[in-house]
């Protein structure tokens, strides 16, 4: 190794000063040097290249007329490999010269310029942002725009989708008409039977919907659900092409991210095209498909207004008919969405509650220990039936299913909004059906986990409210109350008295007297 470490240095000199003459042949042998030595150990060499500030010679070797310039720009393609140094390169003004070689008509040029720039730009949120300052967003469309081959498409494509994870350069490439070249490549591609259609056809859309996650450039895009674009990618939707189907769907749960977007689009039928597209993927389906279909549906269901749309509209049934999956992503949205279309809908949520399939499967959920996310979801949708419905059939679907226990866990989750959501469903459980369900309370221990939670310094003051709520609910049952007085739980509570939120406070007083008088 310390060879070509030595005539790595020899190299260096050696272009440091052949640079400023410019004698082409010696600097092609050092540049030659420069590659042998990175394809041996690129770190290293990496290093030493830029102890020995060679990256500030290289802009001037980059023009488009020289022969060395193929070489230089896959130099550094290779040193922006190493994450330390892609903002060296952009320091050292390597990007105006190669946004410029974009133009070149050599292929071997156009290759390595490109695989410089996307290696640069590859996961490195500063030089994104200096990227940002530059036209590259504009010089990338002008020349997509004048390709006709795969290939050098490709290359763009390479270039572009590391690029468009900048809010900023998302905005610049719609701005610079990047969509309307994506819509053309999917128009051209759709029905293509070649690989390289299918591969194009799934950058384009990708690259569409990585544009869309951007607040800005997605919301000048929906304009007012008015956009052309919005509605040629409303299309895809019913395609017969799963890569565009899909594209379809996450494409509208990405402009299903504000209320105005989310209520034109209930209003005007996205729904009933999501439901068919849903329908078409129950038996066999396609598992990214399901899963997009379903996160745009949670979206729309957020404001309130659309809740009974689409309650009316038969997203719940549809929904439920994927209950038998087994796929946890799948799970996971499908649980959010009926979770998002009861919030403060009673009569969905005691007709959801009362499904005793839906209840037993939320109960095996409950204990997906593995899949942490549906375990969470299970749970909330769990208690989301009990406080929305407010309903004692529900309580006892509930407590015939099993489900006690797991809101009484729930009430320990590290989660504030959690615990909150347990404990407000035990709470009506307990003032429901009582006598029904002493039984789950004494076993899952309920009282001591209130103990904890009374006695806990970092319990939130509703949590705390809450826990002293239900103590006193569930002082009607005799073993429960014995369990109340042999964990001494009026030292805790008249502790409460004198905290600071009057809420805790007055209730830890109403809670005390509860408890003196039944002691």
């Amino acid at each position: 190794m310390a060879l070509v470490v030595n005539n790595l240095s020899d190299a260096l000199e050696k272009l440091k000063l052949a640079s400023t003459d410019s004698a082409t042949d010696s600097v092609e042998s050092c540049l030659d040097c420069l590659l042998k030595a990175l394809a041996n150990n690129n770190t290293e060499a990496s290093v030493k290249i830029q102890e020995m500030g060679i990256l500030p010679l290289l802009p001037t070797l980059l023009s488009p007329q020289s022969s060395c310039t193929p070489k230089v720009a896959n130099i550094i393609a290779e040193l922006a490999k190493n994450e330390f140094m892609r903002s060296p390169c952009v320091g050292a003004g390597l990007i105006p010269p190669l946004i410029q070689l974009l133009h070149s008509a050599n292929q071997e040029v156009l290759l390595q310029t490109g695989r410089a720039l996307g290696n640069i730009c590859y996961d490195s949120q500063s030089s994104k942002e200096q990227f940002a300052s530059t036209n590259i967003a504009e010089e990338l469309v002008r020349l997509f725009q004048k390709q006709s081959e795969h290939e050098k498409k490709e290359m763009i494509f390479e270039v572009l989708a590391p690029l468009a994870e900048n809010d900023v350069i998302k905005l610049q490439l719609v701005e610079a008409g990047l969509v309307e070249c994506l819509l053309e490549v999917v128009a051209q591609t759709v029905d293509g039977e070649r690989e390289e259609d299918i591969a194009q056809l799934k950058t384009a859309s990708d690259l569409m919907v990585l544009l869309l996650l951007g607040d800005e450039s997605m919301q000048k895009l929906f304009e007012g659900g008015k956009g052309s674009v919005f509605q040629r990618v409303l299309s895809w939707i019913p395609s017969h092409n799963h890569q565009l189907q899909l594209a379809g769907a996450l494409a509208i749960a990405n402009f299903a991210r504000n209320d105005g977007n989310c209520i034109h689009m209930v209003d005007t039928g996205i729904v009933q095209k999501l439901l068919k597209l849903l329908d078409r993927h129950v038996e066999e389906g396609n598992v990214t498909v399901q899963h997009a279909a379903l996160s745009a549906l949670r979206n729309l269901a957020i404001p309130v207004v659309n809740k009974s749309k689409m309650l009316s509209a038969g997203v719940a049934d549809v929904v439920l008919r994927f209950l038998q999956s087994e796929m946890p992503p799948v799970q996971f949205k499908l649980l959010g969405t009926l979770r998002m279309l009861i919030d403060t809908q009673a009569e969905a949520a005691d007709q959801l509650g009362t499904n005793g399939k839906l209840v037993e499967r939320l109960v095996e959920w409950c204990e997906a220990k593995d899949h942490a996310g549906v375990m969470g979801e299970s749970n909330r949708l769990l208690s989301a039936l009990i406080r929305h419905s407010k309903s004692k059939e529900v309580v006892r679907a509930v407590i015939h299913g099993g489900g006690v226990k797991h809101l009484v866990t729930m009430a320990t989750s590290e989660h504030m909004i959690m615990q909150n959501e347990a404990l407000v469903a035990l709470g009506l459980i307990a003032a429901l059906d009582l006598g029904k369900t002493e039984k789950d309370f004494v076993g899952a221990n309920l009282v001591s986990v209130l103990h904890k939670l009374l006695s806990d310094e970092r319990s939130a003051p509703e949590i705390k409210y809450n826990s002293m709520i239900l103590i006193c609910a569930v002082m009607g049952s005799e073993p429960l109350h014995k369990e109340v007085q042999s964990l001494a739980f009026i030292d805790v509570v008249s502790k409460l008295r004198a905290h600071e939120n009057k809420m805790v406070s007055h209730q830890a007083s109403l809670t005390e007297q509860r408890l003196t008088a039944q002691s």
